[in-house]
Order: C-alpha cells, then structure tokens, then sequence
C-alpha cells in the first residue's frame, strides 16, 4: 500500500489528504489516511478526520462503507451508555470479512453537538431524563452531525458507489443529497442490545430517533448482515436497540 496521494486529485474545497500509513489492527491491515478540514465547525473534536481502507478500493462499486462518528466515552472509556466501540469493532471486522471496504471515521463528538455539551446532556440525563431530551434543554438539536466530507473522502479513493453500513435512514438520504451514490444499506447487529445499563437509551433512541432494523426475518441478536438494496420491498421494524450502526 501506498502512503501518498493519488496525484490526480486537486485540493479538496472542504478538506486535503494529509498523511496514511499500514496500521494492523485484530482483523488484519488496514491502512489509515487522515484528512485535515480545513476550517473548523462547532461540534468538531478536532479538524483532523480518518478513513480506515481494508484491501483495494479504487474504482469499486458498491463497497461496503461505514461512516461512523467519534465517541470517546464508549470508544477509549468503555461507557456502557452507548454501544459505539462494540459497532466500529464489528464493522471493521465485516469490511475485513468482505474483502474491501471503508470506514470513514469523523470527529463529530454526542451525535455532532461536542464533547463538553454531551457531557453536559450526560449529567442531565443522570438527573432522570432521556438522551434526546437532555439535548433539547441545553437547547441542541437532536442530531447535529453533518457529512459533507464524505463525498470528498470516497472521492480520493475512486469510490464510485457504496453499500453503507448504517441502520439509521437519515444518514443514507443525507448522503444521497450530497451526492453519494447509495446503492445499498448493510444494516448490522451486534451482540449489546441486552446491556442493562443501555435499556433505557435503547427505547429511547428507538421511539424518537427511528432508527430502524429489519427485525421480521433477521431477528435483534447476531451479529447478522443483510444487504438492503435501493428500491427493495423489505418490512421494517423499529431498532430496540441503543445505537446499532446510528453513532
């Protein structure tokens, strides 16, 4: 693998390639490029964004993509109060099982509002109420995250179309308007939905987020993968479930 740039690519309006390297992690080789945005936005942890590349993405198709925002509580601290470290583990695991994939990784800290204000939520939320209403008496929208840089982040690797592993519809159609070809949602399931301490954010999350599953023929326990195709007839049931791929 390479750690330089394609020198076919311009600069970037919103973002420029900065560095890569191999990296070997549990489920084999990956080689991590980082992205520095070149002016920061609230919300942001830091300017500098990742992607992680498992084998050779250049000018393929519908390939499995995850884009996944930083979450240090569960990620460095193991929180039980989300299941984000136990979803980006098992996506790197199915983009390793399939051969080739991306995982995009942006540092839009408590669903885009940052770390201090998720903190904050976390300590209202600790005084009774839910996830969702934590935000909105700090005055924070539900979800803040925002993907412009994803469009130029596949597009540096000549990812035409994607299959995008996500159980949240929102992040599918706001990709779509940005201009990703989404041919497909990969929609995910770890093992966590029955963690006592997430029970209550599970409900939460299900009945004012929607994220959705398709429970009826692929159950809530796995992990199990299911490709659901643009134009597909599938019934949907509501995730119970924390994050499952949201985050």
């Amino acid at each position: 693998m390479s750690s330089l740039p394609p020198s076919s690519h311009p600069t970037s309006p919103l973002c420029d390639w900065a560095a890569s390297t191999d990296l070997p992690t549990r489920h084999g080789m990956f080689q991590m490029h980082v992205f520095r945005r070149h002016e920061p936005i609230e919300g942001e942890s830091s300017q500098e964004h990742v992607a992680m590349v498992f084998g050779d993405v250049a000018g393929r198709g519908n390939l499995p993509v995850r884009v996944h925002s930083e979450c240090m509580t569960s990620e460095v601290f193991g929180s039980l109060k989300c299941d984000c470290r136990d979803q980006l583990d098992l996506a790197m695991k199915q983009v390793a099982a399939q051969g080739a994939g991306i995982i995009l990784y942006l540092r839009q800290e408590g669903r885009g509002i940052g770390l201090v204000n998720k903190i904050r939520a976390y300590q209202l939320q600790s005084q009774g109420h839910d996830t969702v209403d934590a935000n909105r008496l700090l005055g924070l929208p539900d979800d803040a995250r925002t993907y412009e840089l994803v469009p130029e982040m596949l597009r540096h690797f000549d990812v035409p179309s994607i299959l995008l592993m996500s159980n949240n519809p929102d992040k599918a159609q706001q990709l779509r308007e940005l201009g990703v070809a989404v041919n497909g949602v990969v929609a995910e399931v770890g093992r966590t939905a029955n963690e006592p301490a997430r029970k209550r954010w599970i409900a939460v999350v299900a009945n004012l987020l929607r994220w959705r599953l398709p429970v009826d023929q692929f159950g809530l326990l796995g992990p199990k993968t299911v490709t659901i195709r643009q134009g597909t007839a599938m019934k949907f049931g509501v995730v119970r479930h924390a994050c499952l791929l949201g985050c």
